[in-house]
């Protein structure tokens, strides 16, 4: 009577071995049979086998990654190409790292999900290579064209009126997140590939509110009407007669500024043929010293002085040089500093 128990134990215990050995067999065969539920870049490839997962892979992630990046800014866009890009993707390493998430496990847990029909819910992102250098010399060009310098609001002078030039914000390409985008959208198998730049704005240092706090003192000299007009925070403040460089020694047109000043200055004689034997030399504050009083110097050797022939004034009777009376030069140098931008119309 006891060998018939062991007998029904013997054969209840091959019958396991022979079911574990199929089980073993049959789970062994799946070895290169990816788990339901797995996808890479967005491509089901559950259920397929490594080969076939492949080719799937070729076929539909590769035709998503070889869609060109364009990066818009208003009506400018800029390309960049998978083959400018040199995008490779690895659909082998992708693979491989789909069939060792799907084997993951026990062989019951294996079993039994494929029993019940269970998926694993796995999304990998496919190994993708890109040429950095070829994002960053997009983003330069991007920031070449499109990035500029604020402009300081600034006055534009005329013989008649200072008129303000309204200044202008700089733009900043954001070249970090830019790059940063470029290349999440070279290695995302799918979605819109079409990103904004991001740009951000540079206030000028000088506005136009600020004007006329940074020109206190304005200068214009009108050499046709023989006036000097002095502006005080960008408004007439007073007309001064004056008189300019005679025919042969015009005093020069243009925009310069207050070079230097001095009281009671000494007359340094211009090296000039006109000159006569007083070229080069200097002449010190006295009777025979022509620039009485005040000197203001713009353009190297030009300057504003004051005169005692005060009948020159209203006439082109100088070297070159502006003169004024006496009281109305004094007056002048009290209100004009260094930097004062002086324009000869």
């Amino acid at each position: 009577m006891r060998k018939r128990p062991l007998a029904i134990g013997a054969a209840l215990a091959a019958v396991l071995l022979l079911g574990l050995g199929a089980l073993y067999v049959w789970d062994s065969s799946r070895d290169d049979v990816i788990a339901k539920g797995v996808h890479v870049g967005g491509v089901d490839i559950g259920g397929l086998q490594a080969q076939a997962a492949r080719n799937k892979l070729q076929r539909q992630l590769l035709v998503s990654l070889n869609r060109p990046v364009i990066a818009r800014y208003h009506q400018r866009s800029f390309t960049l190409t998978p083959a400018q890009a040199h995008v490779t993707v690895n659909v082998s390493a992708a693979v491989d790292e789909a069939l060792k998430r799907s084997r993951k496990g026990s062989i019951f847990t294996r079993v039994g999900r494929t029993v019940f029909g269970d998926s694993l819910n796995i999304r990998l992102k496919p190994v993708v290579s890109y040429s950095k250098r070829a994002v960053k010399q997009l983003v330069r060009h991007i920031d070449k064209t499109i990035s500029r310098s604020p402009r300081d609001a600034t006055v534009q002078p005329s013989a008649r009126t200072l008129r303000k030039v309204r200044g202008r914000d700089g733009i900043v390409v954001e070249r970090r997140p830019l790059r940063g985008a470029i290349r999440r959208l070279l290695t995302n198998a799918g979605g819109n590939r079409t990103i904004t730049v991001l740009t951000r704005r540079v206030a000028p240092k000088v506005t136009t509110a600020q004007l006329a706090r940074k020109f206190a003192s304005y200068i214009v000299i009108r050499r046709q009407a023989f006036e000097l007009r002095y502006y005080r925070h960008l408004k007439l403040a007073h007309t001064y007669p004056i008189a300019v460089g005679r025919q042969g020694l015009e005093t020069p047109a243009g925009l310069y500024s207050i070079q230097g000043k001095e009281v009671n200055p000494s007359w340094h004689v211009p090296n000039s043929s006109w000159a006569g034997k007083l070229a080069g030399t200097t002449i010190p504050p006295g009777p025979k010293d022509p620039i009485k009083a005040r000197w203001m110097g713009f353009n190297g050797g030009a300057g504003i002085h004051g005169t005692e022939d005060v009948g020159s004034l209203g006439s082109a009777a100088s070297h070159g040089c502006i003169r004024m009376s006496i009281p109305d030069v004094i007056t002048l140098y009290k209100h004009v500093s260094v930097g004062t931008p002086v324009y000869v119309a």
